[in-house]
């Protein structure tokens, strides 16, 4: 590996660590009740800080990225910039107890870190030599550093007297009696590492901005593509996809938790099988899609996200496990824990077969002139307003199937994106037509 690669491997670890320090515990520590030390944030205020917020970055992450970094500062530069103004903002949140100011500076971090998302996507593209070859080495890094944050973080502050065993996370050990107030440390923990790469981004490679800057002309004609069938069909599958994807994000962590019995220790860690089966179904993808083309993987994606679904709501039918602990305070595993933690495997599916393989097919399907801009409408789409529906839908599953706003019955929620999926994958196998096969074979 060449300095370069290095340093840009370097880059997306530190990019993803950032983020996954927080965000697999960030609705286990807003939705716990107050006297056990967290928000106590109902789940729809929960979907509106993790859903709504992270929805508006997604939306203006690429008139940010593309108008300043493109035009006016070496990227290097402007990623610095924003990952030091995106620290304070973690740093101040873990002081907050409001929910509009939880509301508020989550929406403000996430308009500073989204584009950094593209930034460095775009710096690596920049550099790399061959970048169907390396950039899948590159990136991969990134979701490496998302599982060592959120491993290391529970194993050096939230337990104590760790012991290795032979199930994930491996060490384990007894949990510190203030381990849900502590998870406002994560907050923290990002933030210092957003300094330090901050620091980092200055021994990157120089990245100029581009004296051309960006066809607005693009962004008409990429929307324009929502008059082809096939795009028109993925768009309205993948909406409400974005959906149910969100709120795995929001709701597995107090799923883990409160029905599953799992010590809020290992729930980032445990999260992370899904990113470990994400790098081996995306290292496979590339023969998925050769054998059962677009329209069938991107239908076994949706198929995933309802097994995955269905699992944990079979799961949750059963009566809430408790605390998965010994007589002496030491994590235990039940076999509904391991049902649920390792049907996460299917999680890596959902990613590749579906998001992965519908980012690919919009860039098959659109002329070349227009293939930075699809990209960027499918992504404000799926990122952004997705997203942004979970939120307000979270709301209501947790009047649907909780009290007081919070989630209480995991099975029916869990069934309803169940069916959810079920209905996108029906959608896909029948109303979807792969334009790009047509061309070619054409």
């Amino acid at each position: 590996m060449d300095t370069t690669t290095s340093r840009l491997s370097l880059m997306m670890f530190l990019q993803y660590a950032v983020w996954g320090v927080w965000l697999p515990v960030l609705a286990t520590y807003l939705q716990s009740p107050v006297a056990e030390g967290g928000m106590g944030f109902t789940s729809g205020q929960v979907g509106l800080i993790i859903g709504v917020a992270g929805s508006v970055g997604a939306v203006s992450a690429p008139f940010i990225a593309g108008q300043f970094a493109d035009r006016y500062f070496a990227t290097e530069k402007f990623l610095a910039a924003l990952l030091v103004l995106g620290g304070i903002v973690k740093i101040s949140l873990s002081y907050q107890d409001t929910f509009l100011a939880w509301l508020v500076l989550a929406t403000v971090y996430s308009v500073l870190y989204m584009p950094t998302l593209s930034l460095t996507n775009s710096m690596a593209f920049a550099h790399l030599d061959n970048s169907e070859r390396d950039f899948p080495r590159v990136r991969v890094w990134g979701t490496i550093g998302w599982i060592a944050a959120s491993w290391l973080f529970p194993m050096t502050w939230l337990q104590s007297n760790l012991e290795f065993q032979i199930l994930p996370p491996f060490f384990v050990g007894s949990e510190v009696p203030d381990v849900t107030a502590r998870l406002a440390d994560t907050l923290k923990v990002s933030g210092v590492v957003a300094f330090l790469y901050a620091g980092f981004c200055f021994l990157l490679p120089h990245t100029p901005p581009k004296n051309d800057g960006v066809d607005k002309l693009a962004f008409k004609k990429a929307f324009s593509l929502l008059t082809r069938k096939s795009f028109a069909v993925l768009v309205a599958a993948s909406l409400p996809v974005a959906v149910i994807h969100q709120i795995y994000f929001m709701q597995t962590g107090p799923f883990f938790e409160n029905q599953l019995g799992m010590l809020v220790t290992y729930i980032a860690p445990a999260m992370t099988v899904g990113q470990f089966a994400e790098i081996l179904f995306l290292a496979s993808l590339g023969t998925l899609l050769m054998r059962l083309g677009f329209k069938w993987t991107i239908t076994l994606g949706a198929l995933a996200y309802f097994a995955r679904y269905a699992i944990w709501g079979m799961i949750s039918l059963q009566d809430s496990a408790g605390p998965s602990v010994d007589a002496a305070g030491q994590f235990i595993w039940t076999a509904p824990l391991i049902v649920g933690v390792f049907s996460q495997i299917l999680h890596g599916l959902c990613y590749a077969c579906f998001f992965a393989s519908a980012f690919m097919y919009v860039d098959r399907v659109a002329d070349e002139d227009i293939r930075n801009s699809a990209q960027t409408v499918f992504g404000i789409i799926i990122l952004g307003v997705g997203p942004m529906i979970a939120g307000p839908v979270l709301g209501i599953l947790g009047n649907v199937f909780g009290e007081e706003g919070v989630v209480t019955n995991f099975a029916g929620m869990w069934f309803t994106l169940a069916a959810i999926a079920l209905f996108t994958a029906a959608l896909v196998a029948f109303a979807f037509r792969d334009e790009t096969s047509e061309r070619s074979s054409g």
